[in-house]
């Protein structure tokens, strides 16, 4: 018997050049490196000019570090969006910015600084600046390059700095229209404060730690009283903040709080009876725990407290006389509680909202006791001047049990007990992460609930109708009322997001615009002696202009009276030395951003600002109340916000904790397309996870991806073909079609809707699940055997030139690297992929309930092979003959067809309920290994294998 023939080189096995190891550390920043060179995205501009616009406007990350994982996230989703949107044929550009003023950036100037031995405050203030400039401009180099790394598109050669002159120049136009509006005040109000960076800080600068506090009780003597019983008696407060009792001026009570005059040993309290329980338990009068007085029931007396009204204490430091000899009033509070303490709270109007606005209420004002560096003034009496013990009110040994506050109180015999058990969430600088303090200090602010003065920009401000008459009207109201009702306009994804901002505007104090700091955008004001300030266009647009000519350094001491004119007199005014609240920069950024003209695809209002969830507190609520104030309007129209990145464990990553995920070693590691891969996997609306394996999982994933890719280039080699009449498409084809239709929407309402993780989901799920493990498996036997002028081979492979222009477009937004990469394999000269546009499939429809039901069938017919596999009783399902129940069958599929699509060597019909699998006797074709009846014993190829090796044979 002759030996049999190898007909392996007859197989039309898929060919490719494109590699299965895909090297992308190596390979990517060689396609970035092109992008550049060939100015993909002037390239991008240019194609889609005069299409709709859509803007998402780029929030500026501080230029002060490398990029982090939180960074990369946020870039990617950005990115993401207008990908997506330019895919789908919008003209949507990106402007990357930085903010780059404010103490995040001084801080590391000043902490190097530190390291030389220099002082801050004997820099001349512009040479300070220069270096917080240059500082910045580093930063903003290094950022650039690590985001163009990860494949962000946009306008790197342009990107927008609020240190630009330009834009500094804007900030200060804006703040000028709050002036001359008269929408800007000077006033003392406490505001949080950092000793350790001598300023005032924004909600949005501060973060919340838990710590431990010393807590004390202390005793202050009533001297008046509508009830004589009360006078000599001791009211009794509760404070974990011993420093402030040196400023204090008043004790609340509530006026709906019933309180009780007790007896501890040879003294009488007055204490909320609620909680003279726990009293006794602080000051150890009550050791057996009954919580009883220990005089007579007859002789404690209940008060309501609004019966306190007219009582006054003094000062336990009365006897220092000055400050402390003033009477201390007891005034009502409906913010006093009885959840702790003792239901008396005492009053420091220099350190606390409530107590100002109370104290202020009833005529007494703050005291500037505190300096900006925490300690008491050198002419304060208590805990003033040189005293040793004088040091910063924040410094923990100085509020101990055994410190100078408790040491000086315990020898006037008023502190009742003090312990430093008491633990509590407290703010802390995100910057220093040193504790802050409430501190009244003269500020400038915006008032929130003033109605706003001076016209709203015309063309900006929205007109809405009147519900009452239905007439047109202009927007009017407080800023906290437009900022309202444009909050309810504004779409937020997630929707809570509605309510997380909501919830801050209506409970914010008004804002403070003013820092006590050097760099950043001065407040260009003109004060008067009286307070006032000055409110002269002419005046501004010289400062504006000169700040446009030389940026900050304009506003100099030098230039007054070249900005006031000869309507002034210099010496009448004085020049404000406070700077900007950053937060105020950035929340000018639509101005000089989208008004200015320098971008000129750019529009105004943004359709889409997108940044972290706690920027409701910050840049969105900033920008809203900015443009509030001076359009009557948001500056965007929708709302994305993402949650935080926790370590894989669910832990706030943290350097001490060893748990970070630097997004720089994954590129290097990996490649950029995995950090892309993983963001838009994750539910990025939820704090979300990463990880070494989480990363592991998204590289399967990848790889998933790439042979999908790999596999249709291989098997699209050489193909030139179409799909001819549609009457000759097998229904298989038909199907898979109609899937690549169901999935084209799925994807683009999943774009539209900023739903990224279900786009990646739907798309992985697509390739993994209809293809890889379905449509591919089923039809590689076509591919490999069936001859060149096959129908069906030509269908197939027509098919997979449609999805391959679809799945390539669908992914280029995701993995931006690898998606140029498969286009330039199959197309060395087709340009770029990212210029392409949504891709245009055929609308097929199919039966999917009747596909569905084959697909459930095909499931239990392998997993009734798969026993036989494992005992090696068969090594392939070709080697296998079904029998599959007969009304598990639907409609319309041949045995035939049955065999094929399970990949069996026959398939039958039976009444059984179940899948039954037994070994075939039939004899295997040599060429493409089916066994078939049609394969004799003796034979070695089957009827369709032997036609197409002898045309095989004849052309070579």
């Amino acid at each position: 018997m002759s030996e049999k023939r190898d007909y392996r080189d007859t197989v039309f096995l898929p060919k490719t050049d494109f590699p299965m190891k895909a090297g992308l550390p190596a390979k990517e920043p060689k396609i970035a490196a092109r992008w550049e060179e060939e100015g993909l995205y002037r390239q991008l501009r240019e194609a889609r000019a005069g299409r709709e616009t859509f803007v998402l406007h780029d929030g500026p990350p501080y230029a002060n570090g490398d990029m982090h994982i939180g960074h990369a996230l946020n870039h990617t989703l950005k990115d993401m969006v207008c990908r997506t949107q330019n895919l789908m044929g919008k003209d949507a550009p990106y402007v990357p910015g930085w903010d780059c003023h404010g103490l995040p950036i001084e801080w590391k100037v000043e902490e190097q600084y530190r390291k030389k031995k220099r002082n801050k405050n004997e820099v001349e203030p512009k040479e300070f600046r220069a270096e917080c400039r240059a500082y910045a401009q580093k930063w903003v180099d290094v950022q650039k390059g690590q985001l163009k790394r990860l494949g962000i598109m946009g306008d790197w050669d342009d990107p927008y700095l609020t240190m630009d002159f330009d834009a500094e120049a804007t900030i200060v136009a804006e703040l000028m229209k709050f002036a001359e509006a008269g929408n800007l005040y000077r006033g003392s109000k406490p505001v949080m404060w950092s000793p350790v960076e001598e300023t005032a800080l924004a909600e949005a600068e501060v973060e919340y730690e838990d710590i431990v506090s010393t807590q004390i009780d202390v005793a202050f003597e009533i001297t008046e009283s509508p009830f004589a019983e009360l006078v000599g008696a001791h009211a009794v407060v509760w404070t974990t903040t011993p420093w402030t009792i040196p400023v204090n001026q008043a004790i609340a009570y509530g006026p709906d709080i019933e309180y009780v005059l007790v007896h501890y040993g040879d003294r009488r309290y007055l204490v909320a009876e609620d909680l003279c329980y726990a009293l006794s338990l602080r000051t150890g009068a009550n050791e057996n725990g009954t919580g009883a007085a220990q005089s007579g029931a007859d002789n404690i007396k209940i008060y309501r407290g609004s019966d306190l009204a007219g009582t006054v204490a003094c000062h336990p430091m009365h006897h220092l006389g000055g400050f402390y000899a003033k009477p201390r009033p007891f005034l009502p509070g409906d913010f006093v509680t009885t959840d702790s303490g003792t239901g008396l709270v005492h009053m420091s109007p220099d350190h606390g909202e409530d107590d100002f606005l109370l104290c202020r209420e009833h005529g007494i004002e703050p005291q500037f006791a505190v300096m900006a560096d925490g300690r008491y003034r050198d002419d304060w009496l208590w805990l003033g001047g040189d005293d040793e013990r004088r040091r910063s009110v924040i410094n923990k040994p100085f509020n101990a049990p055994d410190g100078p506050i408790c040491s000086d109180l315990r020898e006037a015999g008023a502190l009742l007990s003090a312990s430093d058990d008491y633990q509590h969430s407290y703010p802390h600088s995100w910057r220093s992460k040193a504790k802050v303090i409430f501190r009244c200090t003269p500020q400038w602010f915006v008032p929130m609930d003033k109605p706003l003065d001076g016209p709203l920009d015309p063309s900006k401000t929205p007109v809405v109708e009147d519900q009452g008459t239905g007439h047109a009207k202009g927007v009017s109201g407080t800023l906290r009322e437009i900022a309202t009702s444009e909050i309810a306009r504004v779409e937020f994804i997630p929707e809570k997001g509605r309510r997380r901002i909501g919830s801050m505007v209506e409970g914010r104090p008004d804002w403070v615009l003013s820092r006590q700091r050097a760099w950043g955008v001065p407040i260009t004001l003109f004060v008067r002696q009286d307070g006032s300030y000055l409110q002269d266009p002419r005046v501004n647009t010289r400062v504006v202009d000169a700040v446009r000519e030389e940026g900050v350094d304009a506003w100099d001491e030098s230039r007054k009276a070249e900005f006031l004119g000869s309507d002034y007199d210099p010496d009448e005014f004085e020049m404000v030395t406070d700077i900007l609240d950053v937060w105020f920069d950035s929340g000018c950024t639509h101005a000089f951003v989208l008004e200015s003209g320098r971008w000129p695809a750019l529009k105004w209002p943004a359709d889409l600002y997108l940044e972290g969830s706690d920027q409701h507190r910050g840049w969105f609520q900033s920008s809203l109340l900015e443009s509030c104030t001076t359009r009557g309007r948001a500056p965007y129209d929708q709302v994305l916000t993402h949650g935080f990145t926790m370590a894989s464990d669910g832990r706030k990553m943290s350097k001490s904790l060893g748990n970070t995920i630097d997004p720089l070693k994954v590129m290097e590691q990996y490649g950029a397309d995995i950090i892309r891969l993983w963001a838009l996997s994750v539910d990025s609306t939820e704090d979300h996870r990463i990880g070494e394996e989480i990363l592991k999982g998204t590289g399967d994933q990848y790889r998933r991806l790439r042979n999908t890719f790999r596999y249709l280039l291989g098997a699209l080699d050489g193909f030139v073909g179409d799909m001819g009449d549609m009457g000759e498409v097998p229904e298989l084809e038909l199907y898979v079609l109609a899937l690549l239709a169901d999935l084209d929407g799925k994807l683009r309402t999943a774009a539209e809707k900023y739903d990224f993780n279900t786009y990646t989901r739907l798309l992985v799920d697509f390739c993994n699940e209809d293809l890889s493990a379905f449509y591919f498996d089923i039809r590689k036997d076509v591919l490999y055997c069936d001859g060149p002028d096959s129908v069906k081979r030509n269908a197939y492979r027509t098919v997979l030139d449609l999805l391959f222009h679809a799945l390539v477009r669908y992914a280029a937004p995701v993995l931006v690297f690898t998606a140029e990469e498969v286009w330039s394999t199959r197309y060395p000269d087709g340009g770029s992929v990212h210029l392409l546009e949504w891709p245009q499939v055929p609308g097929v429809g199919a039966d999917g309930a009747k596909w569905d039901k084959l697909r459930a069938l095909r499931e239990d017919v392998m997993e009734a092979i798969e026993p036989l596999r494992r005992d090696k009783v068969i090594r392939s399902g070709l080697e296998a003959d079904v029998v599959v129940p007969a009304a598990a069958v639907p409609e319309g599929f041949s045995d035939a067809d049955l065999a094929e699509l399970f990949i069996t060597a026959s398939v039958t019909r039976g009444d059984s309920d179940t899948v039954t699998v037994t070994r075939t006797n039939e004899s295997k074709c040599g060429r493409c290994w089916r066994l078939l009846p049609s394969v004799d014993e003796d034979g070695d190829l089957c009827d369709r294998c032997e036609p197409v090796v002898a045309q095989w044979d004849a052309v070579r």
